[in-house]
């Protein structure tokens, strides 16, 4: 009999709670720097369906969340130009860190510190359940891609590359 590790509540599990939205908790031991190809390997899961949450920073220090598959990078230029940006880059993890509220490695795109845009790779919406970050490292939530843009406001695009 396999045992569950209970999760207590994140800033992430506590909004999607109070706007009832249904979702499902995955933990997993967390690696440093094994990323979205360990979660996905541990999990049993397709890592193009495992989102990584990227804190990005514009011109005069604007920061801003990127959604993309584990097994793709983000084109900065290609997002750059869909956001009107002359320029972004991933921002330093401290400064990550502060605005989201969460650490590296345990971002989620939902109860952050600061409010930020965010954007989501747009196949990632084609899919019926995706597994993201739920706040914490080793913590991965099963839900239905819709709730990014319903929730979050997240707007599409196409800024992909393959790693």
């Amino acid at each position: 009999m396999s045992k569950i590790k209970h999760v207590s509540e994140t800033p992430a599990t506590q909004l999607l709670r109070r706007n009832k939205v249904e979702f499902g908790e995955h933990p997993y031991d967390y690696v440093e720097r094994g990323g979205t190809e360990e979660s996905a390997r541990q999990l049993g899961v397709d890592e193009h369906r495992v989102v990584k949450t990227l804190v990005m920073e514009g011109e005069h220090a604007r920061l801003l969340i990127v959604l993309m598959h584990g097994d793709r990078t983000v084109s900065t230029k290609n997002l750059a130009r869909q956001t009107g940006a002359k320029r972004i880059e991933p921002c330093k993890p401290d400064v990550a860190n502060r605005h989201s509220g969460y650490l590296v490695g345990g971002t989620s795109p939902f109860g952050t510190k600061k409010a930020m845009p965010v954007y989501v790779e747009s196949t990632i919406l084609d899919f019926d359940v995706i597994y993201l970050n739920g706040g914490r490292r080793g913590y991965l939530i099963s839900i239905d891609p819709k709730t990014l843009t319903a929730l979050l406001n997240a707007k599409p695009v196409q800024c992909a590359s393959v790693d």
